[in-house]
């Protein structure tokens, strides 16, 4: 009963797209004598009711040349600063929750100042020099609302945990996978196309919604660890894309991937947590339904799998 609750409160808040929203990427980089190359990477995944522009205060100089790239399209041009980035306020304009970008800025010495920006905080003050507590907010938010836009990660979570066995060890055992690919992803040690990870993200959801279906567990299901362990792998390049896009800042490496790592668990337990305690508040109410009712959202989940697999295929 609780597995169809869970699963019930899951799928009323998910979408058919179930992308993770990408952040946008502002990089600006010091040319010297005032001047600054501008690139301006606008994300697919955004509402069409958003509009996103970057925020400086320089005068556009080069018409700018837009690209498409790898999930989005990249606008570059060259621009008029004055007398320098440091203290100049820059940002971009039109974000909205969950959305963020980040902000990339190049001095003119190979110093970078880098920061995830939201509606929050959509801007950042060039400083002299970032702080550490700057990368680990940066970061943490940038895990924190990944995960959380990523409906396929947190379906696949949420059913590892309804497999039942020692859930402590199977949320450990994914950790421990997806933290370990996403390391070496993040490190440039290990590079795979986004198109097949996100395939195959899809198909792990699509093959736990079967197993969640079977009357009797098979094998691999009556090991919750270890099918957590082995997709959790596959994951981590999924979370991987977010960190390659807004880039590791010189120096703070270890720290930054820690902080990602954290905002995503941080993400995860939040939702986990949040949903037990709605499947408790809503059980009178599925106790009196009938026993296909109960299945209907494993199916449901079966079938948002299997039409993400398709649209990531070939859309």
């Amino acid at each position: 009963m609780l597995r169809a609750v869970v699963l019930a409160c899951v799928l009323a808040s998910v979408t058919a797209a179930a992308h993770p929203l990408a952040p946008g990427l502002l990089d600006v980089r010091e040319l010297g004598d005032g001047r600054v190359a501008v690139g301006w990477k606008m994300p697919l995944a955004v509402p069409r009711d958003v509009a996103l522009a970057p925020d400086l205060p320089c005068r556009t100089l080069t018409t700018p040349v837009m690209v498409e790239v790898e999930g989005g399209r990249r606008t570059d041009w060259t621009a008029d600063c004055g007398g320098g980035l440091v203290g100049l306020r820059i940002g971009v304009r039109g974000l909205v929750a969950p959305l963020t970008a980040v902000v990339r800025v190049t001095l003119a010495d190979g110093r970078v100042a880098q920061r995830v920006i939201d509606a929050a905080s959509p801007s950042l003050v060039v400083p002299g020099r970032p702080s550490r507590w700057d990368v680990v907010g940066s970061y943490g938010a940038l895990g924190f609302w990944h995960v959380l836009s990523g409906a396929d990660h947190l379906l696949f979570v949420l059913g590892l945990v309804l497999l039942g066995g020692n859930v402590l060890l199977t949320v450990t055992a994914f950790t421990v996978g997806h933290s370990l690919t996403l390391s070496l992803a993040a490190l440039g040690l290990v590079s795979v196309p986004v198109r097949p990870v996100e395939v195959a993200i899809a198909l792990s959801v699509l093959w736990l919604a079967i197993e969640l279906a079977r009357p009797v567990p098979s094998a691999l299901g009556r090991r919750p660890w270890l099918l957590a362990a082995t997709f959790g792998l596959l994951h981590g390049l999924g979370f991987a894309s977010a960190l390659r896009e807004a880039g590791l800042p010189a120096g703070e490496i270890p720290l930054a991937l820690l902080a990602f790592n954290l905002g995503i668990e941080a993400g995860q337990v939040g939702v986990v947590l949040l949903l037990v305690v709605g499947a408790h508040v809503v059980r009178p109410v599925m106790v009196s339904a009938p026993a296909w009712a109960q299945r209907v959202p494993v199916y449901v989940m079966g079938a948002l799998a299997a039409f993400w697999c398709f649209a990531r295929a070939f859309g």
